[in-house]
């Protein structure tokens, strides 16, 4: 059964979520700051977390950070906070999605069975399960992890999957929309901005001179290439 940490501090919405999320057999815990929030998600392990960013203790991009520093875990934000910069942020830290207040219910929920998917192993064909980077890094496709320098590369769910989407499309230009539609979902389709705070995170990771990228290669309106 999928555990779901619910962490916001106005009453109301919490009790609606956790309403909804039983009745579709969900495991709810609920946290009313960042500070009981990040003892539940060590003590409980959920399997994601929908997270407001306006908390009373400490703000949410703390808590993704707080999160980040040890798990994988899907965020899902949920937040009043609705400009560019205030979205990228809290991707940036680590956060899977975001969603706007006032919400619709179907909506939040269709993005969490998202993001849950987004996290789950997923089989890989026989003959792609390794894929090495000129050298550079080796990508598994079937145990979902990145080794560079001899070290695994901690990747969020999401940025797992942007990077599988990619590999099993070396050399072909995917376009920005079926990037967002196979990453997010689809009802994604114009939200770029997504797609440049990830693509910065795996260049960060996973190139040399992420500056300069060899391997994740931008094609200007157009969509994104990987390269071995």
């Amino acid at each position: 059964m999928t555990r779901v940490l619910v962490v916001d501090d106005e009453p109301q919405i919490v009790r609606a979520l956790v309403i909804n999320l039983k009745a579709r057999k969900y495991e709810v815990d609920a946290a009313p700051d960042g500070a009981t929030a990040l003892q539940l998600a060590a003590a409980r392990h959920p399997d994601v977390v929908v997270l407001d960013l306006g908390l009373p203790d400490m703000d949410g991009v703390e808590v993704i950070k707080g999160l980040r520093g040890w798990t994988r875990v899907p965020i899902l934000v949920l937040s009043a906070r609705h400009t560019s910069d205030e979205k990228v942020e809290a991707l940036d830290a680590g956060a899977d999605d975001y969603v706007t207040k006032p919400f619709g219910m179907d909506e939040l929920l269709a993005r969490l069975r998202a993001a849950v998917r987004r996290a789950e192993p997923a089989g890989a064909a026989e003959d792609d399960v390794l894929v090495d980077v000129g050298g550079d890094f080796t990508v598994d496709l079937a145990a979902k992890k990145v080794h560079r320098e001899g070290r695994d590369v901690r990747l969020t769910p999401t940025e797992w999957h942007l990077l599988e989407v990619l590999v099993r499309n070396t050399g072909r230009l995917v376009s920005q929309k079926q990037l967002l539609q196979e990453v997010w979902g689809p009802s994604y389709g114009t939200e770029t901005n997504y797609l440049r705070v990830y693509m910065a995170q795996l260049r960060r990771k996973l190139e040399a001179d992420p500056s300069h990228p060899r391997h994740f290669v931008t094609e200007p309106g157009m969509g994104y290439r990987f390269e071995r």
